[in-house]
């Protein structure tokens, strides 16, 4: 029994000469292994703050493969031009990337990149506000740089229905009643998965990634998104090991997030609203997770999280909180009538 191997323990430990400091003294593991030896096929790994995940997964599931991370954020200003990426990328064998526009080199968009090179794949962004239909961005947007976006107290991420009541006029304590099943059913969120979900699905099939059986397979896990784009580890896993199969090789039939950390988990994580989970029979919170900077990570519950984006807000002048969501809500009278003290 449980309890005898505790006595005998405990017996083991009065003896003369035994202390529960030598028993549990320091420890001194073996000398470090420094892992596999990775002399097998080098692989590039192009993208946003996904590809990160992508390149771990790929270096846990191929372990002797050389994987390097090539992220998108300064592509331009390391390589400046399509041609010098070209010959950065030349010494891979397989060469994974998300769809890149024109602009973030100088020659091309990735159509470019890969012409007529057939070690390179394309994989996809994940997009899904399913999950998180209140998220949005705020500031200019249309710029494409961080820099131009309003900071919320969760990193960019902001609350339209937060924002809207401030630009109505509405006090703290009245936006917080804005959060209940009537107000998501009349602001169309309860009809978010779906559109998202035609969304995630049409693009993927834009570059011959059809996405169908694992969106299937992720929904049966719960909420897959901690924010609207960042995937849970096992999303960007499950593409990882796909990459890999499509490109001949042989991954390990390991689930990753068994064995690795999930990275964006340390970012921005947005809650599943509790009457919105229920409408997926899943469980919800109204707890929001700033990034993790020194220490632990900063929730807010809805209370604090909408004192403390009343009190960014306060700092702008309201015609640069631009939002796009907000605008078409105080453009439509019924929609606007909602945000009415």
């Amino acid at each position: 029994m449980v309890s005898d191997s505790f006595a005998a323990l405990a017996a083991s430990l009065a003896r003369p000469g035994s202390s529960w400091r030598s028993w549990a003294g320091a420890w001194r593991g073996p000398r470090i292994d420094p892992g596999p030896v990775r002399d097998g096929p080098r692989i590039a790994v192009l993208g946003n703050c996904q590809a990160e995940g992508i390149a771990q997964s790929l270096r846990l599931l191929l372990p002797s493969a050389q994987v390097h991370l090539v992220p998108f954020d300064g592509l331009g200003k390391r390589h400046g031009t399509l041609e010098r990426l070209k010959g950065y990328l030349a010494p891979f064998d397989h060469v994974f990337t998300q769809f890149f526009p024109q602009g973030f080199v100088e020659g091309g968009n990735v159509h470019a990149l890969g012409e007529d090179d057939p070690r390179l794949s394309l994989y996809p962004t994940i997009l899904f506000p399913g999950y998180q239909p209140d998220m949005v961005l705020v500031g200019d947007v249309g710029a494409l740089s961080a820099s131009r976006l309003i900071a919320s107290p969760t990193g960019p991420y902001h609350s339209a229905i937060v924002l809207c009541a401030y630009l109505e006029g509405l006090k703290p304590e009245e936006t917080a009643e804005l959060f209940r099943d009537s107000i998501y059913t009349r602001l169309g969120f309860y009809e978010a998965w779906n559109v998202a979900a035609a969304e995630l699905l049409g693009s993927a099939r834009d570059i011959m990634f059809p996405l169908e059986a694992e969106l299937a397979r992720w929904s049966r896990r719960g909420c897959f998104m901690h924010v609207l784009n960042h995937p849970k580890l096992f999303v960007l896993a499950d593409i990882a090991r796909r990459l890999a199969v499509e490109a001949g090789l042989q991954p390990l039939s390991a689930r990753v997030e068994d064995y690795l950390p999930d990275t964006l988990a340390a970012d921005v994580v947005w809650p599943l609203y509790p009457d919105l989970a229920a409408h997926y029979g899943l469980t919800g919170t109204m707890l929001f997770k700033d990034r993790a900077r020194r220490g632990d990570p900063k929730l807010y519950d809805l209370p604090a999280f909408i004192a403390a984006s009343f009190a960014i807000y306060r700092r702008h002048a309201p015609e640069s909180l631009g939002c796009i969501r907000v605008e078409g809500w105080r453009a439509n009278p019924a929609v606007r009538s909602l945000f009415k003290a």
